[in-house]
């Protein structure tokens, strides 16, 4: 009989309009955001999950307007707390497909320490990262990724920090999903969010986004016509890194060190350049990669650095529970609270 019924049940087919609230977006003209947001819209119908097995979770900052425009269910939560509330999501109920909306500031700064360990205990969720180098909603103060020496309402000499580098600290705390994208690159972006969307485990987007008040420009040599071509380098599985208008520039590594050559010095050829593997078991050529932005000239790395599989916290904590409820019966509230180790005071 369920069978029959299911039958009758028509699959459910969305567009991009189908999660599209109908609150009006409010964000600075030239925002990045819109183009994120833009994009994930356009991914949704093709994530395989119906809207309301569907949540977005976000702390406080611009970015974490976002729930509030996806027609999904949503939590708008405090400073800093968004992978916190998303693991508790997660946790209450595994069946759901949980995302985070977060920003640099947000997520690296009071949010760090909840990051880390979402990543460590490879919590199944997705996080979007919007990077855009400056606290924007309250006004343009450094962040954690500001670069140093930047100058802002909070450092008016320049920040003496130096920045994180979220891919690194993604990788180093255990995600394993962790990739990169443009917000003025939408073919690009959705590659990305589509691949997020597939992967079970943490998986971790930080997304380059402009910025037009407080830090207008900081990613333009990586996404204006002239410039992005020798700036930045696509990261392909199983493809060579190459990089420039003609892609007559490369990446080789010697020894440990990455190298940037040229294909008409009649020295060298694709052949000894770099072969990116998304799929490596060995993270140390992520961090390789990651160091791409640290280093004075080299291309920036975007698309998929590394994704690999590993069992998820809650798919174990779910799992556990039921071989403890298969040995020792389901408990109660009395039993818990009357059992050993527990004491009168008098």
């Amino acid at each position: 009989m369920d069978n029959k019924i299911n039958e009758l049940v028509p699959e459910v087919k969305y567009t991009a309009k189908d999660f599209a609230s109908d609150l009006d977006v409010k964000w600075c003209p030239g925002c990045g955001d819109y183009s994120i947001l833009a994009q994930v819209q356009r991914t949704s119908p093709d994530f395989g999950e119906k809207r309301e097995n569907m949540v977005w979770v976000s702390g406080i900052g611009c970015s974490s307007r976002f729930p509030y425009y996806m027609n999904t269910y949503g939590f708008h939560g405090i400073h800093g707390r968004a992978a916190a509330i998303a693991t508790g999501v997660k946790l209450a109920n595994p069946k759901l497909q949980v995302w985070v909306a977060t920003g640099d500031g947000d997520m690296l700064s009071i949010g760090g320490n909840h990051f880390i360990h979402a990543c460590r205990k490879n919590i199944n969720m997705k996080i979007l990262m919007f990077n855009n180098r400056i606290y924007g909603l309250t006004k343009g103060q450094y962040s954690p990724t500001s670069e140093k020496g930047m100058i802002t309402k909070s450092s008016p000499y320049g920040t003496v920090d130096f920045p994180f580098n979220p891919i690194k600290l993604a990788t180093g705390s255990g995600a394993t999903f962790v990739a990169r994208s443009l917000d003025r690159d939408p073919k690009h972006l959705q590659e990305v969010i589509s691949k997020a969307a597939k992967h079970k485990g943490l998986a971790f987007i930080e997304v380059f986004q402009n910025c037009p008040i407080f830090n207008d420009g900081v990613y333009f040599p990586l996404t204006e016509k002239e410039t992005k071509a020798d700036n930045v380098i696509f990261l392909e599985h199983g493809k060579p890194l190459l990089f420039g208008a003609n892609k007559d520039k490369g990446i080789k590594l010697d020894g440990l060190d990455p190298v940037i050559i040229d294909l008409n010095d009649g020295k060298h050829s694709v052949n000894d350049c770099w072969v990116h593997d998304e799929f490596d078991d060995n993270p140390t050529r992520v961090f390789l990669l990651a160091r791409f932005t640290d280093i004075s000239g080299f291309p920036t790395p975007i698309g998929v650095f590394r994704q690999f599989n590993k069992p998820t916290y809650d798919e174990e904590y779910v799992k556990q529970i039921a071989q403890i409820k298969e040995k020792k019966g389901v408990g109660t509230y009395e039993k818990l609270m009357l059992s050993n180790h527990t004491w009168e005071v008098n």
